[in-house]
């Protein structure tokens, strides 16, 4: 009998226990909603930027290590050079880029120098503009992984306090209307307070999420801003010895 009494005493409770959450929420006071709402659009909008970042990131690291696979099997500046028009979301082949056209530019200078003039001033400023951009090239990169992660971190930051904010207010509004009653129990005072829990509950769910995935999403991004410094140096190695003695 009590087994046959048990699921449906189970079930009963869980139903009210759901019902029970739906109804602090909706009967909550005008602040504590707003609040809520608020948290509910921080959360869609930080779930949507990490699948975003996700597919940027995979994109970026797979096309990058596809360039750099080339680079080193290829010979030809120029083929390396058509190849990577085709990798657009690679990081390095961005940074290649910008080394090769400069490149292209100051060697076409050379040789147009009249027969007899100094290329001192193009040699030592050769290299120089190459590294400038390369770098460049890798602060824009850089820049634009960044992109979105800002709103990640101050979703992390700032959605516990917003929560907080939330629930402080619905316990005043609790114990203001605990003033107003003949009753002074925990009952008349325990609705009031679960309501303005919830807010803080909802600001931890959408910042847990949040601060995993900024971690996440910075330290990617590291090792992909290494793996451009890294290639910036070897291209600059391959262009002083081959291209501007």
């Amino acid at each position: 009998m009590f087994l046959a009494f048990a699921p449906a005493a189970f079930a009963q409770v869980e139903g009210v226990r759901q019902e029970g959450v739906v109804d602090m929420v909706t009967g909550s006071g005008p602040v504590v909603q707003a609040v809520l709402y608020l948290l509910i659009l921080f959360s869609i909008f930080a779930w949507a930027i990490i699948f975003y970042k996700m597919r940027q990131v995979r994109v970026a690291r797979r096309q990058s290590a596809r360039f750099i696979e080339i680079f080193w099997d290829t010979k030809n500046l120029t083929s390396i050079h058509t190849a990577s028009q085709e990798l657009k979301e690679s990081p390095v082949a961005q940074v290649f880029r910008a080394g090769y056209q400069e490149l292209v530019r100051l060697t076409r200078a050379r040789r147009q120098n009249a027969p007899g003039e100094s290329t001192e001033d193009t040699d030592l400023g050769g290299i120089d503009n190459v590294d400038r951009a390369m770098k460049r090239a890798i602060r824009q990169e850089v820049t634009r992984l960044e992109k979105a992660l800002t709103f990640l971190a101050t979703t992390a930051s700032s959605a516990p306090f917003i929560g907080l904010f939330g629930t402080v207010w619905g316990i005043m509004n609790a114990f203001r209307g605990l003033s107003t009653t003949h009753s002074s129990s925990i009952q008349a005072v325990a609705p009031g307070i679960a309501e303005a829990l919830i807010a803080t509950a909802t600001g931890l769910v959408a910042a847990i999420p949040a601060v995993i995935a900024y971690n996440h999403f910075a330290r990617q991004i590291r090792v992909l801003s290494a793996e451009m410094e890294n290639f910036s140096s070897e291209f600059l190695n391959i262009a002083e010895r081959h291209f501007l003695k």
